[in-house]
Formats: structure tokens, sequence, C-alpha cells
């Protein structure tokens, strides 16, 4: 099962339907897109010598090329990594070095950050400016190498996430998960016409490109924005050019889309549906954001493990629970996907009542195999069959799920997962720094912020700048904390373990 096999099909089916567009152009039919993706395959193996189950790193920000790429290592058996752009030299560094990736594809504006990553090291890794005549050279392969026969478990896509330990693991996605949750989008989310688009706005390393396989599967149209991200006025643009418009935005995104739509009311007629995850959607935001764009939206649950596919909160839902001032459905994250089984458990796994809360835990066809070259985290996260979320919750009476907590204290913040444990080593670093605790505190504007609360070293007087200095010269930026509380003390229980949710309350007060 190679799911490049959709991508040919498609271009059997429909070789002259649009494929792939940067802003307003169409720049490849379906026939096209898979002339290039065959040459780039037949580069891949022929010229770089690479085979089935080798990696190939993407330090992308968003573009045509993304696409071609991805489908081009899928062709030829390749396990794509997609590496966050916002990222830290030295995290793509340990992304790169851990998966042992052979070639690592950037768009030049990245192109020195990895070239400083990959330097240091003797495994070094190729690194190609996509933006580059030498990119454009690799198109000139022949297109004689057949799509290469996989088996259902053989690896897609390795998207590293980070731990509570700050060390990221690399979740390995099957060809059978990319399918099943290609499936579920169509029973669950939304259906695909021909005619229709998805706009990646959103990181394609991420949610958005998870999207993009249903679409092809229908012939649908691939825009890429301009800008390379999410930029609202574009997308307002972009959405008076096309029709059919799917995007996935996190709620921040969806923000900053009712605003701009406040001051600037376009008409939207492009618009077809917007799918939210990522984060936390406080119920007025959803209220207003329904005000302002329409019944436009599906929400979706997952994570790294269970991409995109855990529960679904329908348009239909949706938009009936608004118009009946359902404020406890509207918050809740719907019901499980068709493709998976979903169970609130306590600590041995047992199923919990209605109503009560517990550890969400998923199982099936779209949830990943386990981690890569780290079998003690997937031993600790796979148990029994079932993923372990970490994330606390509760079932209603009518099968809807609601989430009230995050076991492993992860902060979403603008729909990207940071961990806590991951910067609390870094300001640990500090010399003045005696304990540090680091939490997420609610913000309407990301949905959560970071905060560090510190406890000097006695007579320490610590600089918030050379904090964030620290900060910078280790993690991307985003990870830096807004705001250091400096306290005496941290609160704990008997056994000397900070008590984080303590420290949440106090950030409420």
């Amino acid at each position: 099962m190679n799911i490049c096999r959709f991508l040919v099909a498609a271009a059997r089916r429909a070789p002259e339907c649009a494929a792939v567009s940067c802003g307003t152009r169409v720049i490849y039919t379906y026939r096209e897109l898979n002339d290039r993706v065959r040459s780039l395959a037949s580069w891949l193996t022929g010229k770089l010598g690479l085979r089935p189950g080798d990696r190939v790193a993407l330090v992308m920000e968003n573009c045509h090329q993304y696409l071609e790429i991805r489908y081009a290592a899928w062709y030829a058996g390749l396990i794509v990594v997609p590496i966050n752009s916002k990222l830290h030299p030295k995290e793509f560094e340990f992304v790169l070095q851990d998966s042992g990736s052979a070639v690592c594809f950037v768009t030049a504006n990245l192109m020195a950050s990895v070239t400083a990553a990959v330097d240091k090291h003797e495994n070094r890794v190729m690194i190609l400016d996509v933006n580059s005549d030498q990119y454009e050279s690799c198109f000139s392969y022949s297109l004689e190498d057949n799509l290469v026969d996989l088996d259902c478990d053989h690896v897609a896509w390795l998207f590293y996430t980070s731990g509570t330990t700050g060390r990221p693991k690399g979740v390995m996605i099957t060809h059978e998960n990319m399918v099943a949750g290609a499936v579920s989008y169509f029973a669950d989310v939304d259906q695909i016409e021909s005619s229709d688009s998805i706009l990646h706005a959103a990181p394609f390393s991420h949610g958005s490109g998870f999207y993009d396989l249903p679409h092809v599967m229908r012939n649908a149209n691939q825009i890429f924005p301009l800008s390379g991200h999410f930029d609202v006025g574009e997308v307002l643009d972009l959405l008076e050019h096309w029709r059919g418009v799917t995007m996935f935005l996190a709620p921040t995104m969806i923000k900053r889309l009712c605003r701009a739509q406040e001051n600037r009311s376009k008409s939207l007629l492009g618009l077809k549906t917007i799918v939210y995850g990522g984060g936390p959607m406080y119920v007025e935001d959803i209220k207003d954001a329904l005000k302002l764009v329409g019944p436009k939206f599906v929400q979706i649950y997952g994570q790294g493990e269970a991409p995109m596919t855990i529960t679904c909160l329908s348009k239909s839902v949706i938009n009936q629970a608004y118009e009946n001032g359902d404020e406890d459905r509207l918050a809740s994250v719907g019901c499980p996907h068709s493709v998976v089984d979903v169970r609130v458990v306590d600590g041995k796994l047992s199923p919990l009542p209605t109503g009560e809360l517990g550890e969400v835990a998923v199982r099936g066809a779209v949830v990943a195999k386990g981690y890569w070259n780290d079998p003690a985290a997937t031993q600790d996260t796979w148990r029994e069959g079932w993923l372990l979320t970490g994330d606390i919750g509760f079932f209603d009476q009518s099968g809807f799920l609601t989430l009230r907590d995050r076991s492993k204290d992860m902060i979403i913040s603008g729909g990207t997962n940071i961990y806590p444990r991951e910067i609390e080593e870094i300001l640990s670093l500090h010399p003045l720094v005696g304990e540090v605790a680091v939490v997420g505190r609610k913000s309407r504007e990301w949905g959560e912020d970071v905060v560090a609360f510190i406890v000097p070293t006695e007579g320490g007087a610590i600089s918030t700048d050379d904090l964030d200095q620290l900060c910078l010269d280790h993690i991307a930026r985003f990870k830096r904390p807004k705001d250091y509380y400096f306290v005496d003390s941290l609160p704990k229980n008997n056994y000397g373990k900070i008590l984080k949710t303590d420290l949440r309350k106090a950030l409420r007060k």
C-alpha cells in the first residue's frame, strides 16, 4: 500500500485538473505534478542512491515544492521527516541526526540555520535549496522508475513531537494510518468535489499537511499562499478568487481572521469549510466566529500519535448547538472518528462511567505504530493496544467528549505544542536559578502563554533579559516565556513534587 498511488490514479483520471496553485495562479495540473514527482523520485534513487525506508527531511515554509517532494519520496518508498520551520538550529540538529535523514530540502530563508545545524557532525546531511537552479535540475531525470510497492505498515511520515522530558520523539505514521485518516475525513469531517480547493495557510508540516491526501483522492486543487504562511489579508483575498476552499486553522488564526473580516467585510464567497484544532477554542470565540464567518466550522481533536483523527464536532452539530444556545456542546470536542475507538480510562485502563474524568485513550487504524528508535517511550505510551493521550476528559450521555486538562502539563500556544520540561531545563542552566516551573497561562490571543515561576538562589538578582537570551540560544523563540514570576518558593506535595495546578490557579486570581 503506497499512498502515492492516489496521485498516480488522479493523474490518469483527470490529467488536466488543477493540482497545485500558488496564490491565484495554477502552476501544475495533475499530469504535470505526477511527472515532476516521478522525475524527482528517480533523482532520489538514481542520483542519491536512496532506498525504501531511507529518510528525507523538509525544513520549509509552505510552498508548492513541499507537496511534490513529499509525494516523490513516497513514490520511491522513502520516509518523509517534516520539521517545524520555526525551530531553533539546535533542534534542527537533533531531529536530522536522530532520524538519520540523508537529504534535507529547505526554503532559501532557512538555508543558513539548517547548514549551521549539520556542519559540526560527521554524519553529514545533503542540504538542497528548493528555490535554486540545482533543485530544478533534479527534474531532468527519466520517468522509468515504477511506483514502489510497500507493506501497509511501512512508515510514511516521521513526525517529531517533543516529549515531557524535552527530548523530541519521532512518531511513526504509516501509509495505512494516512489512508485511514483520509477515509475518515470523508466519513466524519467533510465531502470534497474536484472543483474544490484546500488553502494551506497553516503549517504544512503539521495538520494542514495531513489533509492534502483526501484532496488528491478527489482531484481537488492545493493552494499555497505566496507569503508561505498565514497572512490574514492574503487569505481573505484568496477566498475571493477561489471557490470551494477548505482550510485547517488553529483557533488563534481564526481569531485573527475574524478581526480582519470585521474590519474589511470581505464576501468570503469562496470559503467552504474551516477545520479547527490544535488547541482550545473558547465558547465565546467560536460564537463570534460563527457570527462573522457563518456556518463553516468543523472541530477536530487529535495529536501527533493519532493525527487529526480522535474526535470530530461536525458542522451540523456546531450550527445546531449555536442556534440552541447549547454551550456545553460547543465546548466539547465531539464524537469519536469512524476509524478509531475512544475511551476515558482510569490508571488500570478500565473504562470509566459517563461523566467521570479520566485519561483519554484511543486505538484504531489511524493510530501510529510507535516512536522512532525509542522502545521505552513507546511502551509507556502504547499499552495493551491503546494509545494513552495524556489528556483528561469525560464523555457525556450523548457520547460527546469534553477535555478538561492535560496530565502531561503540555502547553498549547498558537496551535503549537510546547512542553514545560524542555524550557525548565534551559532556564536551570542559569547559575542564579535555584528552582523553576513552567506552566501555561490562559490567553485569548494565543490560547495559552508560556510563563515561568523562578526561585532565585540566595542573594541572586536575575535579569529577565539574561533569561530571554538563554532561551533564544537554545530553543525556538515561540517557546520563550512571556513573563517571569520571581517567588520565594514553589508549592509542593509531601513527596516534593511541584504542584503546577496550584501555580495555574494563582495565575487565574
